[in-house]
């Protein structure tokens, strides 16, 4: 990805620092976690105008005008874009040290060629320029991966979802590899009202009526290897709690059973189902390949009357509690016990489990933590990540960037990160070492995540 102006905040500091950024800009991006919808990939529809693409699904956008005072019909409601825009530009305008302010003048430059303050005064003409060169250039989101250089996406898929839409993109032979990711929230929401429900549809995919946790077992293994038919290589799960019992295999055959007689599950019961199932997939997944991903300490929906009027990721969670590191290190040991310790990558959202998190990932060989996620994917947290692996373990244990994001034109978040790690590298590495500082700059850019794709 190209170098833009300088209108970012200053993060390349030095000369070193900029050599670096200069080996690792335009390498091309494996974007190995996000939210991008396959089927709009495959369609590839022109964006209608800059509001639009900004706006359209951007919960952090969201959040940040709220905070400003935004009210919602300019945000989820059913004011126009360029409304909505228009607001938006002048929210930003004064959120000096969020990262929205740096992400959305890089997309601005990046993908638009303009080279404006975003403050109320130019937003009239932002408007014009950026719909202008999205009429003139037929701007899809085929364009800009393209113009990105994107060369992998992992989307984020139930394990239920028929993955259609990557079968018509392979089908037609198209230049970028969109394969799919196994997200397992509803698998392990045993405690859910809908639980059954989910069943229903999980076994109609595999072709199996699910009325044991066999059953259950042989599902998931069948829409697994459905999954890797396209190249999955990676999974995902981001619920709430984390399970701090794991049931055998009896006990929790006993939980399930109790789940399809139509019994709701207490604590123990839920946690301990729930737990068992957390090994079971670490286990599919290692039998296969696949790299696990473990998002947690989150709350979501944390503002009950607004979930009512929005619904789900649409602004409202919050970072969560720190788990039990007893927890997890126990979810380790039981996968780890047969050799079903998966490649682990794993993610919080509260900072304070850094520590605590990096310790762990050096007591398990390919277990490693991820680089910041959500609110801490700003420069400071990153920074704060990239000490700790490094001060605590081996820095190039660090996959990588992922954009983790709904917007595609979130691929600037890579030139972002790009420089920060670069910034960081030239602090810590001695002068006479140039050849190994750039090799780590490609690793974390560019090297490992692509190693992992390509395995």
């Amino acid at each position: 990805m190209a170098e833009c102006r300088g209108n970012i905040t200053p993060i390349l500091t030095s000369d070193k620092a900029r050599r670096l950024y200069d080996s690792v800009k335009d390498l091309p991006i494996v974007d190995y976690h996000c939210h991008l919808s396959p089927k709009e990939i495959y369609e590839d529809k022109p964006f209608s105008n800059i509001g639009e693409m900004w706006l359209a699904g951007d919960h952090y956008k969201w959040r940040l005008m709220r905070q400003a005072g935004v009210d919602e019909r300019y945000i989820t409601g059913d004011a126009c874009y360029k409304d909505k825009f228009v607001k938006f530009v002048d929210a930003v305008s004064t959120a000096f040290g969020n990262p929205i302010y740096d992400w959305a003048r890089l997309e601005l430059e990046r993908f638009f060629n303009v080279d404006l303050p975003l403050i109320p005064e130019n937003a009239d003409i932002i408007w014009d320029r950026c719909n202008a060169y999205i009429k003139d250039n037929r701007l899809s989101p085929r364009s800009v991966i393209a113009s990105a250089g994107v060369e992998y996406i992992a989307t984020t898929d139930d394990p239920a979802d028929t993955l259609e839409y990557h079968s018509l993109l392979a089908q037609e032979g198209y230049g970028v590899k969109v394969c799919p990711s196994f997200r397992t929230d509803n698998i392990v929401a045993v405690d859910s009202p809908d639980y059954m429900t989910y069943l229903g549809k999980l076994g109609a995919a595999a072709g199996i009526n699910i009325r044991s946790l066999k059953d259950l077992e042989k599902a998931i293994d069948a829409r697994l290897d459905y999954f890797v038919s396209f190249g999955c290589k990676f999974s995902d799960v981001g619920v709430e709690g984390f399970p701090s019992v794991i049931y055998g295999a009896d006990d929790a055959a006993r939980a399930f059973e109790r789940l399809v007689k139509g019994e709701r599950l207490d604590s123990l019961n839920s946690n301990g189902l729930r737990g068992y199932l957390y090994v079971m997939l670490a286990k599919a997944y290692a039998r296969r390949g696949i790299v696990m991903q473990l998002h947690i300490a989150v709350t979501r929906n944390s503002n009950a009357t607004m979930f009512k009027v929005c619904g789900r990721d649409s602004g409202f969670d919050c970072v969560g509690d720190t788990i039990d590191v007893s927890s997890i290190r126990a979810l380790f040991n039981a996968a780890d016990a047969d050799g079903g310790l998966p490649r682990t990558i794993i993610y919080s959202l509260n900072p304070t489990m850094y520590y605590t998190l990096a310790t762990l990932c050096g007591a398990f060989r390919g277990v490693s933590m991820g680089i910041s996620w959500w609110f801490n994917d700003h420069k400071r947290g990153m920074f704060d990540t990239l000490d700790c692996i490094a001060e605590l373990g081996h820095i190039l244990s660090l996959v990588g960037m992922l954009t983790d994001s709904r917007s595609f034109l979130s691929y600037t978040r890579h030139d972002y990160y790009r420089r920060i790690v670069c910034e960081f590298l030239s602090g810590v590495t001695p002068d006479g070492v140039d050849k190994y500082a750039l090799k780590a700059s490609y690793a974390l850019c560019y090297g490992n995540a692509k190693a992992i794709v390509e395995g």
